[in-house]
């Protein structure tokens, strides 16, 4: 079975899990078209694939962002759940809170956003030290563990 791991949002990342336990990690496309082309690419009609995609809220924080900064990321969350539909991929839903409680994380609480990420960058890096993890990849990667 191919697993798909996908964090949404335009500095998100997808990873994925072959059958032969390759594993493969992906920047976001930058393009509606790119995003297509990559999920085309991924599946095989001769694997069973699932896709886990990080249920996300609509509120992207920080001041000053606008309600388009928000609605082109509800967008862009709602393309990947169609394209994952439209290629007949079985999707799931996955909260932060469930796949982080499941690799034993903690939470941010005392942390700043960016020792936060760092921290959820050096375990990913930890589990898939065959893998080169960006800041973009990591949640998708650290999703693919958790539903592992």
């Amino acid at each position: 079975m191919t697993h798909i791991a996908i964090d949404p949002g335009k500095s998100g990342g997808i990873a994925v899990r072959y059958p032969d336990k390759k594993v493969v990690a992906y920047n976001m496309p930058d393009t509606e078209g790119d995003l297509r082309d990559l999920l085309v690419n991924i599946y095989s009609p001769d694997n069973p694939t699932v896709a886990y995609v990080e249920k996300v809220g609509g509120y992207i924080g920080g001041p000053g962002a606008p309600g388009s900064a928000m609605f082109n990321f509800g967008r862009n969350f709602g393309y990947i759940l169609g394209a994952l539909s439209g290629l007949y991929i079985r999707t799931e839903l996955i909260t932060p809170q469930k796949w982080q409680k499941k690799l034993g994380l903690g939470t941010s609480k005392g942390l700043t956003p960016t020792q936060w990420k760092n921290k959820l960058k050096a375990e990913a890096q930890r589990l898939f030290p065959d893998i080169r993890v960006t800041l973009k990849t990591a949640d998708a990667l650290l999703i693919l563990e958790a539903t592992k």
